[in-house]
């Protein structure tokens, strides 16, 4: 046996000589794992050294960094704690605040080795960062109330079949937050709910084929007391997943989590009590408590962060989950960029004094830019000032009961997302709108063809703008757009010499669809005509139990409402100004006026959600049944 130990002593004396000796500091990334069949000096020699920089975790036999050990499910690959050599100071991998003590990284190396992981070490916030994080979400004067509502808020599904597919709010104030991870977890349960097991369903590569699929008659189902918990969970995982890298400009996602708390799930509802217990005393209501508990890892791979989140997504079931969402959201955009993304970046993320989510968070959630405003792109107002807006297209949108009011104008990245879902915003509240089927924001034919006629009669408009072409343009247009008029028609229309673009339109609206014009045979007028729903997530009291009889118990059930939505084609401003009816003298302010569009029906039911539904879909006409669809 002597002989044996001298003989792998000498082996890796050899081993090491031809490595040449240990550096000073471990190489940040490794071109291939230790063999499992022991430690390698690689190994021994990095145990060795009292601070290290992070490096990508191998498969369950390798070294993890001291900085973070993260522990994935049994049957995943190991999770990635990446160094991004791009991030903003303020959320760097590297931190000389990271040092980790000898004992425990002896301990964290164990764990790989056997597999077993009972706690995963993130790296904590720097003071200076803490404190910055925490003034610019809750400012310097926050209440009591509101850290309240902050901290006892976590991101669970209801346990109503009828609204299964929705998130429970029971505190105010993290509605923004809330709502529109709502959107995205539709997003996943409607449209992708065939993929929700592939971890990088969240790439927008694979959402842009899934979208081509579904512009289609395909429609999602509205059977959601059938949803799966696994199905629901997973849908939620990869929501987050979505909005971290949105944040993160695709590159990276930081994610926060008490310190002690996260660990390897081997179930994922059998577990909720022990982390809901582990969270009892801790409170989080200074910087400095920031600082203590928190704990953040850093992942450029979404599969890794699927999992890490996956397998520990009881955490953010927990009282603190919309909390460590919020501030996983905004580490991930980094600190100095939502600062430069905002107007007026004085003032705290979270609004006094009732602690409500502002617009600039929920726009962080939708563009992954905390930009305060809703129109499209930026406002220049001179002198090198400009207001920011939202930057390109989205994957959900938003509406607000503001626009109705004439308080501010939602541009049409966020009226027209790619998906058919809507957060909506009233002066207090976020609420949820959705469609199952993604032909809802097509126009129908004939506004196309409306579009069409137009687009070709402006090509030959050789007066600016003014509305009118010469005879030769018309018979082009005719020509381009197939239409054919009567002889009679035809010359009453240019005996003039010109035509001019309202005469037009009016006689188009008396000519055939067969023959080209917009005159629909089955009278409708191109109406569209499709069903929404609209969620609240705010938990309302009901009794358990058949009626208010002895025995029954009030639980706490979200609100969804079935809409049935009828939209008159939508007409051009020319159109519009040459067949209303003239108001001016009464006063009106109805939208319904358009003389040869079908009026909106006196039976239609009327909300403060409809004045919503008619910023994206003007003089929509909504009916429901049941309670009103309230946004409040």
């Amino acid at each position: 046996m002597g002989d044996r130990d001298e003989e792998e002593e000498l082996q890796m004396a050899l081993r090491m000589s031809l490595h040449g000796s240990p550096p000073a500091q471990p190489e940040p990334k490794r071109s291939k794992p230790p063999s499992p069949a022991g430690e390698s000096p690689e190994a021994e020699a990095r145990r060795k050294q009292p601070v290290a920089p992070p490096v990508t975790v191998a498969p369950p036999a390798a070294v993890a960094p001291p900085a973070a050990v993260v522990v994935p499910p049994p049957s995943q690959p190991t999770a990635v704690v990446a160094e991004q050599p791009s991030a903003p100071e303020d959320v760097k991998v590297e931190s000389e605040s990271t040092v980790v003590p000898m004992e425990d990284v002896k301990e964290a190396e164990v764990e790989l080795e056997v597999d077993v992981g009972e706690e995963e070490k993130g790296e904590e916030l720097h003071p200076e960062l803490a404190e910055k994080l925490w003034l610019m979400v809750f400012g310097s004067g926050v209440s009591k109330a509101v850290l309240a509502q902050w901290s006892n808020q976590g991101i669970r599904f209801s346990s109503d079949p009828e609204t299964a597919m929705g998130l429970v709010q029971h505190e105010g104030g993290p509605c923004g937050v809330l709502a529109t991870v709502q959107a995205y977890v539709l997003k996943y349960l409607l449209f992708f709910s065939d993929n929700l097991g592939n971890p990088e369903v969240s790439d927008p590569s694979f959402a842009l084929g899934q979208r081509r699929f579904y512009q289609s008659s395909f429609a999602a189902r509205d059977d959601f007391s059938s949803l799966t918990e696994d199905g629901k969970t997973r849908a939620l995982v990869h929501a987050m997943v979505e909005i971290l890298f949105l944040c993160g400009t695709g590159k990276r996602a930081v994610v926060a989590f008490i310190g002690g708390v996260i660990r390897e799930v081997s179930g994922l509802d059998n577990n909720q009590q022990k982390v809901d217990a582990a969270l009892e005393g801790i409170s989080v209501e200074s910087a400095i408590d920031f600082q203590k508990v928190l704990r953040i890892i850093t992942f450029t791979s979404r599969k890794d962060a699927f999992n890490m989140l996956l397998a520990n997504i009881p955490l953010f079931r927990s009282r603190l989950g919309a909390m460590l969402f919020l501030i996983s959201s905004l580490l991930s955009r980094g600190l100095d960029c939502i600062q430069a993304d905002r107007d007026d970046p004085s003032q705290p993320l979270v609004t006094a004094p009732f602690g409500h989510a502002s617009q600039e968070i929920v726009n962080l959630l939708l563009c992954g830019e905390a930009v305060p405003n809703v129109f499209d792109g930026k406002m220049d107002l001179g002198g090198g000032m400009s207001l920011k807006g939202i930057p390109s297209d989205v994957e959900v949108g938003f509406l607000t009961l503001l626009e109705s009011l004439n308080l501010c104008k939602v541009g049409q990245y966020l009226k027209c997302p790619k998906w058919p879902i809507w957060v909506v915003g009233s002066e207090s509240h976020y609420t949820v709108l959705f469609a199952l089927n993604p032909n809802v924001q097509e126009e129908n034919e004939l506004e196309e063809r409306e579009s069409k006629i137009r687009r070709a009669f402006d090509a030959q408009d050789q007066s600016g703008g003014g509305g009118f072409i010469a005879v030769e343009g018309f018979q082009q247009v005719l020509r381009d757009t197939d239409i054919t008029f009567p002889s009679d028609k035809l010359d009453d229309l240019c005996n003039a010499g010109v035509i001019v673009w309202s005469e037009f339109w009016q006689a188009l609206l008396q000519l055939d669809k067969r023959a080209g014009g917009m005159k629909d045979p089955t009278g409708l007028m191109g109406k569209k005509q499709f069903t929404i729903y609209h969620f609240n997530g705010i938990a309302k009291s009901v009794l358990n139990g058949s009626g208010n009889t002895g025995g029954s118990t009030p639980i706490q059930r979200p609100r969804i409402c079935k809409l049935n939505v009828s939209v008159p084609p939508r007409w051009t401003q020319d159109e519009y100004l040459a067949d209303v009816v003239s108001s001016s003298a009464s006063g009106s302010k109805n939208d319904s006026v358009l003389s040869l569009a079908p009026p909106v029906q006196t039976a239609c039911q009327h909300a403060p959600l409809v004045d919503c539904i008619r910023t994206r879909w003007p003089r929509a006409a909504c009916s429901w049944s049941g309670d009103v669809p309230s946004i409040v």
